[in-house]
């Protein structure tokens, strides 16, 4: 895991905040988030325990929010796992729009143009795992958590909260859907499936010892 490469957070300005602890949503509750990829499975199932008594689940097929105005859903990639998030949020706080990167490309923005976005890239093997977020007519505030102890969060809690994870274990964030009206998101849901990658197993190449075999 050390030897990952550190892409993490960035944006315009200060982007979306990454830290060890407090998990914002969960009062003075600690979650040992680490910024290095550290994978922490105990951590994570006090979170989940944590988060399930804070605040109403979201299964899948579950919008939370208004729900208000144009639906939108994300095309499903057969290729590439989620690598990142772009949020853009506007000067009042809603979260306009929503981005996911699949691979190396960007989806199409679901929302409204506008407002300061912010990001959160995925290291390899890391996949989003579970979300807290709140909001009012309007999404305010997103966390993302990652198997890998990370965690960002977008915007300022305000409002009704929830909090969303798969319903099976092993399954990832594979996609959003929800609703949008003039100002921003009023109403989003979360799609789950299992990460397409596989563990490299090809076996080792014989080239070097079947011509060595052959000189002998």
């Amino acid at each position: 895991m050390g030897a990952h490469k550190a892409w993490g957070i960035k944006g315009p300005v200060e982007g979306a905040q990454v830290r060890d602890s407090p998990v914002p949503g969960l009062g003075d509750k600690t979650f040992l988030a680490r910024s290095r990829g550290t994978q922490e499975p105990e951590t994570m199932l006090l979170w989940l325990t944590l988060t399930v008594l804070w605040s109403t689940t979201c299964w899948a097929d579950q919008m939370y929010g208004n729900g208000r105005g144009t639906y939108f859903s994300s095309s499903p990639d057969n290729t590439n796992d989620i690598s990142g998030i772009r949020v853009s949020l506007s000067p009042i706080g809603i979260i306009r729009s929503i981005q996911l990167r699949y691979g190396s490309n960007w989806s199409e923005t679901y929302g409204v143009s506008g407002g300061h976005a912010e990001e959160f890239l995925l290291w390899p093997d890391e996949y989003i795992i579970g979300l807290v977020g709140s909001y009012r007519v309007y999404l305010r505030y997103l966390v993302v958590y990652t198997n890998l102890g990370r965690w960002a969060a977008f915007g300022k809690e305000s409002g009704y909260s929830f909090t969303a994870y798969p319903g099976e274990p092993g399954k990832v964030l594979t996609g959003l859907f929800g609703q949008t009206q003039l100002l921003g998101i009023t109403g989003i849901g979360f799609k789950w499936d299992y990460p397409l990658a596989e563990p490299n197993t090809a076996p080792p190449s014989t080239t070097q010892n079947n011509e060595t075999s052959n000189k002998e």
